[in-house]
């Protein structure tokens, strides 16, 4: 079984020598805990495994990776949903999406038709009522071994930014600023975490699709600041590079929208989630109807749940019971490339994206870890 997104931060705090912290990667063996007091960690979003081949032509340096001529390159799986704001917060937390409550990229609020959208969420609901869990940020700061993270200042002061690095020290970057430059000059300033983040790549397989020009150009810019990182690393540092999911293009004719067909519409009072995994919270009584009228129409290209069944699946580890609620009395989890849209209830420009993840299938789930020691380590 690979290793979990989860596990990251805990083996780079065991590399740091924080007490608790526990190294279930193999990092410690293989970059030498006596020869790191700091290490790099970089999440780059919608680096899928199953993308590093395809993007190679434009990566040197992930070509490289992937053909074992640098660093160690290991398979790990993020956390269902494979949706950025479950996985950053697993990330931050060591947790499952079960137990920190953000089981996806929207969410209905429990007592409420209210859907909270997390990419947007700010203080309300409060931040520790929605993700009750401390971070790993939080755990090493207190611990006495430095954590900080160098994020866009825009992410400053949001809910997401609190429930996945809560207790970080932030150093906050603008657009026009070296993100490479400021998370080297972080690890040069002292011992410690320093984590980094770029959404270039999702945002391009989103927009123009996995394997356009633009997702292209956008790999060789990501490529080009691990790079720079590589190249930067001081002799006690390594670096660390992960991602949050994969993703693929999901083409017209495969995508459903339950707002023009009536038989995907009745009995649904609250529509949450994404096109990949959809909670459909129902009409009193309706449960049963909405759930036989989901397997029908869509078989073949989802598996239709209801909650107890999702939840006894195990896909999003314990559930506690708190969290139980934000999960659909109805979980659609779309198989091969289908998707299904919502465009009565959300925005106009998620049906026009191209490239999706969200669901359980290999090329959403498995993510890499690029391990890479400092150059001068070696001399």
């Amino acid at each position: 079984m690979p290793g979990s997104l989860c596990d990251v931060l805990p083996a780079a705090g065991a590399l740091l020598g924080a007490p608790g912290a526990v190294d279930k990667l193999g990092l410690t063996d293989w970059l030498g805990a006596d020869q790191v007091d700091r290490v790099a960690v970089v999440l780059v979003d919608g680096l899928g495994w199953h993308l590093l081949g395809e993007l190679a032509g434009s990566a040197p340096l992930l070509a490289a990776v992937a053909a074992g001529q640098v660093g160690r390159l290991t398979e790990l799986t993020c956390t269902f949903p494979s949706t950025t704001p479950t996985s950053l917060v697993s990330m931050g937390t060591g947790a499952q999406p079960g137990e920190h409550g953000i089981l996806g990229f929207t969410l209905n609020v429990p007592g409420s038709d209210r859907v909270i959208n997390h990419i947007l969420w700010r203080d309300d609901p409060p931040h520790t009522e929605w993700q009750p869990l401390p971070t790993w940020f939080g755990r090493l700061n207190q611990a006495g071994v430095s954590a900080r993270a160098v994020l866009p200042a825009a992410f400053m002061g949001s809910g997401l930014t609190d429930a996945a690095y809560r207790g970080a020290e932030f150093r906050p970057i603008q657009p026009t600023d070296d993100n490479a430059q400021r998370v080297a000059d972080e690890l040069r300033t002292g011992p410690g975490l320093v984590y980094g983040y770029t959404a270039a790549l999702d945002t391009a397989a989103h927009a123009f699709g996995v394997g356009s020009p633009q997702w292209h150009d956008a790999a060789a810019q990501v490529d080009t600041l691990l790079t720079r990182l590589v190249e930067a690393l001081p002799p006690t540092a390594a670096l660390l590079v992960t991602a949050d999911h994969g993703g693929f293009n999901v083409p017209p004719g495969a995508r459903v929208d339950l707002d023009t067909d009536p038989r995907l519409g009745a009995g649904v009072r609250v529509v949450a989630g994404e096109p990949r995994v959809r909670y459909l919270h129902t009409e009193r009584g309706a449960a049963a109807d909405v759930q036989a009228a989901w397997s029908e129409v869509l078989d073949g290209r989802a598996h239709i749940y209801s909650r107890d069944q999702a939840v006894a699946t195990g896909m999003f580890g314990r559930v506690s019971p708190a969290h139980l609620p934000r999960i659909g009395d109805v979980v659609a989890v779309c198989t091969g490339d289908a998707a299904v849209l919502a465009t009565g209830h959300e925005p106009p420009e998620s049906a026009r994206l191209i490239g999706f993840h969200g669901a359980a299938t290999p090329a959403e789930m498995a993510i890499p870890l690029i391990a890479v020691k400092s150059p001068a380590t070696d001399r």
